[in-house]
């Protein structure tokens, strides 16, 4: 009878609640002969408060943050019964898998958010192109009427038109793929490049070309990359400098693709028009960092992931992750390569 640990903390956004939450997680109980236990923790443990969270007896963890800190030689020893670890996110932590491969774990990732993700990295862009908020705003506080001719029209920023730019995607996983499926319906040239040529039709109106011709032809860059060794500061005063002038850059995948400091003295120079960012190097800040105090980077504190339809799938896809595993059938494994 496989015994499930599921780490659940505070929530994170206003519009979903702990019993919500623990509502969609009783889907476990009808996996058969599986009984589950809800860890609560309300700050981010740290690995020593994340190994006694865990029960000894535990056949599997799901939640788990998959970080070398947390998944090190220590818990596996510690945890011998524990074969099956989901985290509940795209993305993991660059990290050497093999020790989780020698005492027979498997290690799945949850791709619950492909589409809300790509959505908002299009908001972030969008913002950028119309600053619609800031219009609205502006509109609200002053006296329209007062502003001169011409009185039917008052733009206070340069609006700019998406269609014939072309869209340059860094990372064609699911989330690249969607961004660039939105920037096809905005009716721009899409080009992308990633590591291994993308096969199958679902590409075929995609232009997969060298990364040093993606930065000298993008009018637009969308980051989606995995972080790693390869990827770490992959924008940087070097591939900044190939871009064109005036390029924009969104980022919703991992703050440390970028070379912060390259990015503000390219905002400042107007080699970078704007950017938009829903990740940054330090999160939450501790210091003033520059990149916050540019007028041209638009910034979220990393809540593309947040909308509440996007929370409850992600558990239902992790729960159904845990069902293909206990069936011999893993998805979504991360840990096998």
């Amino acid at each position: 009878m496989p015994k499930v640990n599921v780490l659940l903390g505070t929530p994170t956004s206003t519009d979903i609640s702990t019993e919500e939450m623990l509502h969609e997680w009783a889907g476990l109980s009808e996996l058969p002969d599986v009984t589950y236990i809800v860890k609560r923790y309300k700050t981010f443990p740290t690995p020593e408060e994340f190994n006694a969270l865990i029960d000894e007896d535990a056949d599997a963890a799901l939640g788990v943050w998959v970080t070398k800190n947390f998944l090190s030689e220590h818990f596996f020893e510690t945890h011998p019964k524990c074969k099956y670890i989901a985290g509940l996110a795209h993305g993991y932590e660059d990290m050497d898998f093999s020790v989780s491969r020698r005492y027979g774990v498997t290690i799945t990732n949850t791709a619950y958010g492909a589409s809300t993700i790509a959505e908002f990295a299009f908001a972030l862009l969008l913002d950028i192109c119309h600053r619609i908020g800031l219009h609205s705003q502006y509109i609200k506080e002053t006296k329209w009427w007062e502003f001169g001719a011409p009185k039917y029209t008052y733009a206070i920023t340069k609006q700019l038109e998406l269609c014939n730019m072309t869209f340059g995607v860094i990372g064609l996983g699911k989330i690249g793929w969607h961004a660039a499926q939105i920037a096809r319906g905005f009716g721009m040239k899409v080009i992308a490049y990633n590591r291994h040529i993308k096969e199958g039709p679902e590409f075929a109106f995609i232009e997969q070309v060298p990364l040093d011709e993606l930065y000298a032809r993008a009018d637009v860059i969308s980051l989606h990359a995995p972080l790693n060794a390869s990827t770490n500061r992959m924008i940087n005063r070097d591939s900044i400098a190939k871009m064109k002038n005036g390029v924009i850059l969104i980022n919703t995948a991992r703050g440390a693709l970028v070379d912060e400091d390259a990015l503000v003295d390219g905002l400042q120079s107007g080699k970078i028009y704007a950017v938009g960012l829903d990740v940054i190097s330090e999160e939450p800040p501790t210091r003033p960092l520059p990149i916050l105090q540019q007028q041209n980077a638009t910034i979220t504190g990393h809540i593309a992931w947040l909308p509440k339809s996007s929370r409850l799938r992600q558990v239902s896809l992790a729960i159904n992750n845990y069902r293909q595993y206990l069936n011999g059938h893993p998805v979504s494994v991360i840990n096998n390569r």
